[in-house]
C-alpha cells in the first residue's frame, strides 16, 4: 500500500469514526485492484463504510479512484450522443432490455456498463446470461462494435473499466453493505464516468422492494447521485419510480428476458413497464438533445417500442454479441425452462392491497436465481412469473403467482415464501409509478 498506511490501519480509522483524505482512498483503491486488500478486508471496509459513512469529498475521491482503476472509454467518434440509464434495482425491472434498443432506435448510442444482482434483486447482466451465447463480456472492440452497428450494447464490466468497482461490488452483495448510499454512488457513477457518457438518467427506486425502502433515502440518494455526477461533467438527472410492488409481473431472469422480448415483438402488453420505460427514455433523450422535452422524448420511445424498432435493435444488439440472431422470433427455443411449475393460491379471495417485495426478491434467490455468496452460480430458468399486482383480485381463478423450481420441494417453499408476501383487502388504490424528479 501507498500513502503509509496498510489497509487494516485504513479500515480501523473508518470503522472507529475518521475522515479518509483522497490520497488514502486512492491508495487503498489501488490496493484493492493489485490485491493487496484482501477478500475479508474489502468487506470490512465496506461494513465500515456503511455503518460510519463517507461524507461527500470521501464520495467523491472514492468515485474518481474507482474511475480511475482502469480504462476510460470514449465516444466522440459517434454521429450521435451517447447516452445511458441506470436503475438502483428492483423486482422485476426489466427496462433495461427494452429501453436500450428504444434510445438507439431514437438516434442515440447506448454503451450500457450493467452489473449483477444484489442482494434481493436481479441484475441486468444475470439476465443475459439466460441468452445462450451471449458476451456479457466482450473485449472493448466487440463492445464498440455492437454499440456502432446496433446502436446499444448492455454488457458488464471488463477486466479493464472499473475493476476496482467489480471486487467492491461482489464484496457489498454477500456482506449486507448494498444500501450505502456513498458505496452506491461510488458504484454506479465510476462505471458510468469510465463509460464516456455525453449523459445519464438515473432510475432510484423507493418502496419495500428498493434498496432505499423510504422516500425521503431515495430523494437522498438521488440527490447525491446528481450532484457527484454532475460535479464530474456528466449531466444527469434522476426519477424516482415505485418499487412497493414488482414493476413487471415476472422475477427471474430467463422469465424476464422472454417477458421484455414479448414485449418488444408486440405479443404481450405491460402498460406499467413501458410507462417507466418511456418516462426514463423521454428523460434521456431530452438530457441528450435528442427531445425538446421530457414528453416528446417519452413519446418517441413509446413509438419505437409500439414499431418494432426497438425490437430489431434488440435482435442486432443480441446477435452482435454473440446470441441467436432468431431470439425476438423464436425467444422459447433458446430460454431455459424450470422443470417444475406450481401455482400459488392466495389464503384467502380477495383484491392486492399490499405486497413485500423484497420477499419476492428473496424467493427468487431461494429457488436459485440469485447469489448468497460471491462465488455462487445461478439458475436462469427458475422464478416468478405471472404475480399479481396491487389491485387485482385474486383466488381460485387467479393465483398470486407462478412459481418456476428445479423441483417439487423447492417450488412448495417459494410458493409459502409467495403467499406470505402478499396481503389482501376489499380494495386498494397503487401509488404512482413517478413519484418525483431531480436534477
Amino acid at each position: 500500500m501507498t500513502a503509509g498506511l496498510p489497509p487494516q490501519e485504513i479500515i480501523r480509522l473508518k470503522r472507529d469514526g475518521g475522515r479518509l483524505p483522497p490520497e488514502t482512498i486512492e491508495a487503498f483503491v489501488q490496493g484493492v485492484v493489485s490485491g493487496a486488500v484482501t477478500d475479508a478486508q474489502l468487506g470490512a471496509f465496506a461494513m465500515a463504510a456503511w455503518l460510519n459513512g463517507l461524507d461527500r469529498d470521501e464520495t467523491v475521491a472514492l468515485t474518481r479512484a474507482m474511475t480511475a482503476s482502469g480504462r476510460t472509454l470514449d465516444w466522440s467518434g459517434l454521429p450521435g450522443p451517447a447516452l445511458d440509464k441506470h436503475s438502483t434495482g428492483g423486482i422485476g425491472d426489466t427496462v433495461s432490455l427494452i429501453l436500450a434498443p428504444a434510445l438507439a432506435a431514437c438516434g442515440a448510442f447506448v454503451p450500457m456498463i450493467a452489473g449483477r444482482g444484489l442482494g434481493h434483486t436481479g441484475g441486468t447482466i444475470d439476465k443475459l446470461d439466460a441468452i445462450p451465447g451471449y458476451m456479457t463480456r466482450p473485449d472493448v472492440g466487440v463492445f464498440r462494435a455492437a454499440v456502432r452497428d446496433a446502436g446499444c450494447a448492455i454488457v458488464g464490466q471488463t477486466q479493464d473499466v472499473a475493476p476496482a468497482d467489480r471486487r467492491l461490488y461482489a464484496a457489498r452483495d454477500v456482506t449486507a453493505t448494498v444500501e450505502s448510499l456513498p458505496l452506491i454512488t461510488a458504484s454506479i457513477l465510476s462505471k458510468k464516468l469510465a463509460a464516456g457518457l455525453s449523459a445519464l438518467v438515473l432510475d432510484v427506486k423507493t418502496g419495500s422492494g428498493a434498496f432505499m425502502a423510504s422516500i425521503d433515502d431515495a430523494r437522498a440518494l438521488a440527490r447525491s447521485l446528481v450532484e457527484v455526477a454532475n460535479g464530474a461533467g456528466l449531466k444527469t438527472s434522476a426519477l424516482l419510480t415505485d418499487m412497493d410492488e414488482p414493476l413487471a409481473p415476472v422475477a427471474g431472469n430467463a422469465l424476464e428476458i422472454l417477458h421484455a422480448v414479448e414485449i418488444l415483438a408486440g405479443r404481450r402488453e405491460d402498460a406499467r413497464l413501458v410507462a417507466v420505460t418511456a418516462a426514463l427514455g423521454g428523460e434521456t433523450l431530452a438530457q441528450g438533445g435528442l427531445a425538446a422535452s421530457a414528453e416528446e422524448g417519452a413519446a418517441r420511445i413509446a413509438a419505437a417500442i409500439s414499431s418494432g424498432a426497438a425490437a430489431e435493435r434488440f435482435a442486432r444488439m443480441v446477435a452482435a454479441l454473440g446470441g441467436p440472431s432468431d431470439l425476438v422470433d423464436r425467444p422459447r427455443a433458446h430460454l431455459a425452462e424450470a422443470r417444475t411449475t406450481l401455482a400459488v393460491a392466495p389464503e384467502r379471495p380477495g383484491v392486492v392491497a399490499g405486497v413485500e417485495t423484497r420477499a419476492l426478491g428473496l424467493a427468487v434467490v431461494a429457488l436459485g436465481g440469485g447469489r448468497t455468496r460471491a462465488e455462487d452460480g445461478i439458475d436462469v430458468s427458475v422464478g416468478l412469473d405471472r404475480l399479481a399486482g396491487v389491485g387485482e383480485e385474486v383466488g381460485p381463478d387467479r393465483p398470486l403467482a407462478i412459481v418456476h423450481a428445479r423441483d417439487a420441494g423447492a417450488a412448495e417453499r417459494a410458493a409459502a415464501a409467495v403467499r406470505a408476501a402478499y396481503r389482501t383487502a376489499e380494495a386498494a388504490a397503487r401509488r404512482p409509478l413517478v413519484l418525483e424528479r431531480i436534477a
